[in-house]
């Protein structure tokens, strides 16, 4: 099975898509894949929302804005001040994902959701591949 998710973004953050995963049948893994060089896939709590707010302000920290004096060695700057870092940030950050699945649900800690990360200033509509096999 093959399917996919589209995820409509406001700008920088964690949206998570959990919910959003399709019903699934039995025991197997599910692949989820994001079509797109400046977002990742990320598992991570979904319990306490500060958490998501430390990641962003770390992402932030780790790879500012190119219009920052300490990003000025950046060459690729013609589509954004975000955009660089949107890439830098998508190449640490996984951009695919893999999860063993049991009697059709995934394999989730207690607090574990499944985020699509955002690393654009502007909003954009973002696609993930979803593939499901059977084992």
């Amino acid at each position: 099975m093959i399917d996919r998710i589209t995820v409509e973004t406001r700008g920088p953050g964690l949206i998570e898509i959990t919910d959003r995963l399709p019903p699934l049948d039995g025991d197997g893994l599910l692949t989820l894949f994001v079509r797109h060089t400046s977002c990742s896939l990320l598992i991570q709590e979904n319990a306490d929302a500060e958490v998501r707010t430390d990641l962003q302000a770390y992402l932030e920290r780790l790879a500012p804005r190119s219009d920052d004096p300490s990003m000025s060695y950046l060459r690729h700057t013609y589509e954004g001040p975000d955009d660089m870092p949107g890439h830098i940030r998508a190449a640490l950050l996984p951009v695919s994902l893999s999860i063993p699945v049991e009697d059709g649900r995934p394999l989730l800690g207690t607090w574990q959701g499944v985020y699509l990360v955002e690393h654009r200033d502007r909003p954009h509509r973002r696609e993930v591949a979803v593939a499901y096999q059977r084992l």
